[in-house]
């Protein structure tokens, strides 16, 4: 009953140990309702022999493919079929299983025509990346149809297989990293090095997108790498790994430093090469939630708030040595540790890697109190000339006995 013509359709019978034969079409937009919870769960019909018996039957297609609407007439189920036979017949999980083998030949056959594909992955794409958690049958097969926006794909989306074809020798990983919009993760502080040594990187905005590489961890036999996550390692030759070495024995001090300063707000402090102009990150560990993740469990409205203690991130500071504000740093400290303006500088780079890597600051006004001390530094205005502002909210002490004369005068006149 749709109001448009359908995108791709599918017709094909099934014969061997049993009949069946089925219709299946894919609608050119996504139903605004199509995650609600408590609408059916398919469109799929059900005859037996001709006659109808049912419309919602969940077993016939997994909920991913929801949004395929199609007939399905069996020629061996029982026509006096309740919905607890139903449940139990095997016929029906082969029937399923044929159904899923088709709807992915037909996106296949979409997938052929480029801006047919592009119309069906703006409306679906979702559906895809929700299979690829739920199904892991078809985990490999669904992988082929996902694209992503890439550094080097400009306007167009890429597919894994493109990705892999255009990788660079010595390249044995695939890299990604997910975020809020693709102007964020463009600009992040975690792709400069990447990009610069000619790497791909794939970004990942979608929200689903956190729970689909959760399942899809590999790609043809090349891993899935989130660049916001430590032990990033890229190919690197002899040379540069030396560089490294001296570069964490000589700023060793600093990290230690820095450390005691910002004490469990960070798990530790490390250099990195991972940064070119920026002077430092917040990583997060290998196995935790990404800043990303963690800002999409802060939103919902239905959150367990005591999986957020041992799910969330376990953040790792890293400082890149060649940047000039840390090489000042250094010197710094080396000249006195306890500085009131070293502690400073470090909880403002702190809180301001915090934002740029994604997450949230937990007392933003403390945040604001730092900048604006640095704004009067740098204007050349007295740290106290604000101290009379604050004073002039309350009536001085010295004024108050003329009120009350002044009352008990008017009283003296009335």
């Amino acid at each position: 009953n749709d109001w448009e013509d359908h995108l791709a359709v599918k017709h094909f019978s099934v014969e061997g140990q049993l009949e069946f034969r089925a219709l299946l079409f894919v609608p050119k937009r996504a139903p605004f309702d199509m995650f609600e919870t408590k609408k059916k769960k398919n469109n799929i019909k059900l005859y037996v022999r001709r006659v109808f018996i049912m419309d919602n039957c969940e077993d016939v297609i997994p909920e991913y493919l929801s949004f395929v609407k199609g007939v399905v007439d069996s020629e061996d189920l029982p026509l006096n079929i309740s919905r607890e036979t139903l449940q139990q017949s095997k016929i029906l999980k082969v029937i399923r299983k044929n159904l899923v083998k088709k709807c992915l030949e037909l996106f296949d056959d979409i997938m052929e025509d480029a801006d047919n594909y592009k119309k069906f992955y703006e409306q679906f794409g979702k559906n895809l990346k929700l299979g690829i958690h739920e199904d892991s049958t078809n985990r490999k097969k669904l992988s082929e149809l996902l694209r992503y926006p890439s550094s080097q794909s400009g306007d167009e989306m890429t597919s894994l297989k493109d990705y892999a074809s255009r990788m660079k020798d010595g390249q044995k990983d695939i890299y990604y990293i997910t975020g809020e919009t693709r102007e964020a993760v463009q600009n992040s502080a975690f792709v400069e090095r990447v990009k610069k040594r000619g790497f791909e990187v794939l970004y990942m905005v979608d929200p689903i997108d956190e729970y689909c590489v959760q399942q899809l961890k590999e790609y043809d036999g090349k891993n899935l790498v989130c660049v916001t996550k430590e032990g990033l390692e890229l190919p690197q030759d002899e040379e540069d790994k030396k560089r490294l070495e001296e570069a964490k024995a000589e700023f060793e001090g600093l990290c230690k430093a820095m450390k005691e300063i910002l004490d469990k707000r960070v798990e530790k402090v490390v250099v990195s090469d991972r940064l070119v102009s920026s002077p430092c990150c917040i990583v997060t560990s290998q196995y935790g939630w990404s800043a990303n993740m963690e800002r999409i469990m802060k939103a919902q409205a239905l959150r367990d708030t005591s999986t957020m203690g041992y799910m969330a991130a376990k953040k790792h500071l890293e400082i890149n040595p060649k940047h000039s504000i840390i090489v000042a740093l250094y010197e710094k400290v080396q000249e006195d540790e306890n500085d009131r303006a070293v502690k400073d500088l470090v909880m403002l780079l702190h809180e301001t890697s915090l934002l740029t890597s994604g997450f949230s600051l937990e007392d933003p006004q403390v945040h604001a109190a730092r900048i604006h001390r640095m704004i009067k530094l740098g204007l050349g205005v007295d740290e106290e000339a604000d101290a009379s502002l604050e004073s002039e909210d309350m009536p001085g002490l010295e004024d108050a006995p003329a009120e009350v004369d002044e009352a008990s005068q008017m009283e003296e006149v009335d």
